[in-house]
């Protein structure tokens, strides 16, 4: 089970929806596995209905897929979704930069700064749910700052999904090396330097899609999540 703090109780649907997210993000739970409520409900030992909050829960994160009539599965991201995704981030976010670079302020730049520290420490910690989020929120912020909400809502839709395959398939040495890129993609913005801004951002984005690593995970010795759920 995950730490709970004492608003939260071990068997609470929020920590019961803690424990799976990591669980998928450490890939115990791979891309497509089906969670069966009667299962999960033996492994908690709670209430169905508990189980069902749970996995409404991870729904709204997009981690899994609720199918009418079928029941609950991991989000299964595919490799060509992956590439189609990178592809039209890389068309957005060239623009996005040289917005950004035209409009960021010393506030925004320390913003982002701060937003670096979080980065870094997430991914020091190994916190692949946190990390992922972190890394896909960097860009976010680039769109918050710029102010156009359209081109913010579109890249929110992208980078969640992004966040999730990274999650899924980036490993902990390509997440560092994100992390970097960051760092000397902010160093270029802050010289004024546009041309060499949006270099780094589209290597950047091309280096993420193609260290993804679409394979089967290997066996781990942590709470075997399969065995239960077949039981």
């Amino acid at each position: 089970m995950v730490n709970t703090t004492s608003s939260e109780s071990a068997d609470s649907s929020e920590a019961i929806a803690s424990d799976i997210t990591m669980a998928i993000a450490e890939q115990r739970l791979p891309p497509g596995t089906k969670l069966r409520e009667e299962a999960l409900a033996r492994m908690y030992s709670v209430s169905r209905t508990k189980i069902r909050a749970a996995l409404v829960m991870l729904a709204k994160d997009k981690l899994i897929d609720l199918v009418p009539e079928k029941g609950a599965f991991v989000s299964r991201p595919t490799e060509e979704e992956a590439h189609e995704i990178f592809f039209v981030r890389r068309i957005l976010e060239a623009a996005l930069v040289r917005e950004f670079i035209a409009k960021a302020g010393a506030e925004d730049y320390a913003r982002i700064d701060q937003h670096l520290v979080q980065e870094r420490k997430a991914v020091l910690e190994n916190n692949v749910q946190e990390r992922s989020t972190l890394l896909s929120d960097f860009h976010i912020l680039l769109a918050k700052t710029v102010g156009n909400q359209v081109l913010t809502d579109i890249l929110m839709k992208l980078a969640g999904r992004s966040s999730l395959i990274t999650m899924l398939y980036q490993s902990s040495r390509d997440a560092t090396c994100s992390s970097d890129e960051h760092v000397e993609f902010i160093k270029a913005a802050k010289a004024g330097d546009v041309e060499k801004a949006v270099e780094l951002m589209a290597h950047h984005l091309h280096h993420v899609e193609s260290a993804l690593q679409f394979k089967e995970p290997a066996k781990s010795d942590k709470k075997d999540f399969i065995s239960a759920l077949l039981a």
